[in-house]
């Protein structure tokens, strides 16, 4: 039985490959033969356009993947540049205020190694700005040979005020825009001296200026650093910027006139100052004080000096800004 089953899978195999023998025989003989062949061609030229198209949109379709690959890469890479661009922004923010206080720090070295007086670094830890109130609380005292009276001033060598208050660890500073200031100015230009005092606003107001002294916009005004006989020494050391004249104020009638001046310090903002502690003036301790003006008594506490008075002369008029 298997016998026959064999003998006819034989014969099957043997006509399947005889068939598809005969197909190939004929497939050869029609692809040779000429009108086949021009069939093929004409077909082909055919369906060129077709084939260009289809071409032309499977490029298309390729571009187009990868513009949007691109487009993803660029998109990550914006990202990855707007977060480093973020960073360096919050970098540089953080850095601006130490750059500034290095190069405050800077300048006033440099103005420490040029002065001829002793000084010591303070930072401000502390402001007071009421109207008429103009003060700073300094982070050095007494331990660091700090003093009531000491001259303090900041970058560029303005001056800034004088230590009013002071403790081991601390010093206050009444600065010369406080209406309690007083200071004898000194104009570059003339030579000629006022009392510069502090009012409200910050601006500088110099006044008992002699009326016949020609004073222009911008002069430079400067410490006078009056020394009298007696041992009495201005409060300040001579030559302290003190600030430039902004406005002018005349009076025909006047024997004086008056000067506004613009701090040569932003007196408001600065954060380091410099305090002279060597310089020794004012008044000379109380058992060394002259008896003024020949009468008893001690000379008022001042950077101007009781005198002998000549003969009476007609007080100076009150002049205010308008």
């Amino acid at each position: 039985m298997s016998t026959l089953f064999n003998n006819r899978q034989a014969r099957r195999r043997g006509i399947l490959f005889t068939i598809l023998l005969a197909i190939t025989l004929l497939l050869m003989a029609f692809s040779a033969n000429p009108y086949v062949l021009e069939f093929q061609r004409g077909l082909s030229f055919a369906l060129r356009p077709f084939q260009g198209a289809i071409s032309g949109v499977a490029e298309n379709i390729a571009s187009v993947a990868g513009a949007v690959g691109e487009i993803d890469r660029l998109r990550t890479d914006n990202a990855a540049l707007r977060d480093e661009n973020e960073r360096l922004a919050n970098e540089n923010a953080r850095l601006q205020p130490v750059k500034l206080e290095n190069e405050q720090l800077t300048a006033l070295t440099q103005l420490q190694s040029g002065l001829d007086h002793k000084t010591v670094a303070t930072r401000v830890i502390g402001r007071e700005t009421l109207e008429t109130r103009r003060m700073v609380t300094l982070d050095k005292g007494t331990d660091d040979g700090i003093a009531q009276g000491d001259v303090v001033i900041v970058q560029g060598g303005a001056l800034a005020g004088r230590v009013t208050d002071v403790g081991p660890t601390f010093s206050k500073v009444t600065l010369i825009s406080d209406g309690a200031s007083t200071v004898v100015g000194q104009l570059l230009a003339s030579g000629a001296s006022g009392e510069v005092v502090g009012q409200a606003g910050g601006v500088l107001i110099m006044r008992n200026i002699d009326s016949a002294v020609q004073v222009g916009l911008d002069d430079e005004v400067f410490t006078a650093g009056i020394e009298v006989n007696g041992g009495i020494r201005s409060p300040y050391p001579k030559g302290l910027v003190i600030g430039s004249v902004v406005d002018v104020q005349r009076d025909a009638n006047d024997v004086v006139q008056t000067a506004f001046l613009a701090p040569a310090a932003n007196l408001d903002s600065f954060e380091l100052a410099l305090v002279i502690t060597d310089y020794e003036g004012g008044l000379p301790p109380i058992e060394e004080q002259p008896v003024p003006c020949g009468t008893t008594g001690t000379v008022p506490d001042g950077e101007v000096p009781c005198y002998t008075p000549g003969p009476a002369t007609p007080a100076p008029k009150a002049t205010a800004r308008p």
